[in-house]
């Protein structure tokens, strides 16, 4: 498949409210660095400006990103500022709030809702913007997250974020959020390999007309070491057919899972870039998606 010639639009768009999106977004995790959080090698700073702005030309125009994606020297968040501000009209920048990180990357405990706008703020002054288009409340656990939901949509009604989702959350913890303001999106773990849990959630988010927004849904069981398990052969013999990579194939299975389904693959690497992009072209049989079942 050419890939240099594939638009991100080639996989179609959903609403975040009223903001529309291509379903083949962009994760900006990967681009502070080699290691997860704080671990590993400082990412080059023009390589990962440059990934910024290859993905916008691609049609990119969802980026996920929050305040805690930083490494020694690199913050997801002013990459993004310094590589596309002023922003695209049609740019919509989601990042999240509960979990947090001191200046030399130990994690806080999780916030209480009082402190969420203080982080709020933060991704702000990071991104250099007035409001925030999403807001996503990352969960710490299986609890109530009543108190801290009713928190973030306090600051919508105050007019620094425009739309809420939920991250990491049952389906418990999503009706919760429901009755207290309206839920655009809903961010979980899921992939080929790491999918039971949030079944129920990708079901509901499709009857309600919710976006579903996997995250590592290429690395899969690898999660943020950014390492799927051992290739599965399936994976392997289909992608060999349609001429394209097993991550491809990956992110293709994803947004088969349904229209309502998003995909935010991340990378620092520009020709990786183009193959994620390329995959939201791709199209898969009823046999070959049988064979992935």
């Amino acid at each position: 498949m050419t890939s240099e010639t594939i638009n991100a639009a080639a996989a179609g768009t959903w609403r975040l409210g009223d903001l529309t999106v291509n379903r083949l977004g962009f994760g900006t995790m990967r681009l502070t660095g080699s290691g997860a959080f704080h671990q590993g090698v400082p990412s080059d700073r023009d390589r990962s400006l440059g990934v910024l702005r290859r993905a916008v030309e691609l049609g990119v125009n969802h980026i996920d990103t929050a305040a805690f994606y930083f490494s020694s020297l690199r913050s997801a968040n002013e990459l993004v500022n310094s590589a596309l501000a002023p922003y695209p009209d049609d740019l919509v920048i989601v990042t999240k709030v509960g979990p947090g990180r001191d200046p030399s990357g130990e994690w806080l405990p999780w916030a209480r809702p009082e402190q969420l706008r203080g982080q709020v703020e933060e991704n702000l002054r990071q991104l250099g913007r007035d409001h925030l288009d999403v807001v996503n409340l990352r969960t710490h656990g299986r609890h109530s997250i009543a108190e801290h939901f009713g928190a973030l949509a306090a600051l919508r009604e105050a007019g620094l974020v425009r739309h809420l989702g939920v991250s990491d959350v049952d389906a418990e913890q999503l009706a919760e959020a429901q009755t207290i303001a309206p839920v655009v999106c809903v961010q979980n773990r899921y992939a080929l390999d790491t999918r039971t849990e949030s079944d129920d959630v990708l079901r509901i988010c499709g009857e309600q007309g919710i976006a579903f927004v996997p995250f590592f849904a290429i690395a899969g069981a690898g999660g943020s070491k950014g390492t799927a398990d051992a290739q599965d052969a399936e994976v392997l013999d289909i992608a060999r057919a349609h001429g394209a990579t097993p991550a491809q194939i990956r992110l293709a299975w994803t947004l088969h899972r349904g229209q309502h389904v998003l995909a935010i693959p991340g990378t620092g690497d520009p020709d990786h870039l183009v193959e994620n992009v390329a995959a939201g072209a791709i199209s898969l049989s009823h046999d070959e998606l049988a064979r992935l079942a």
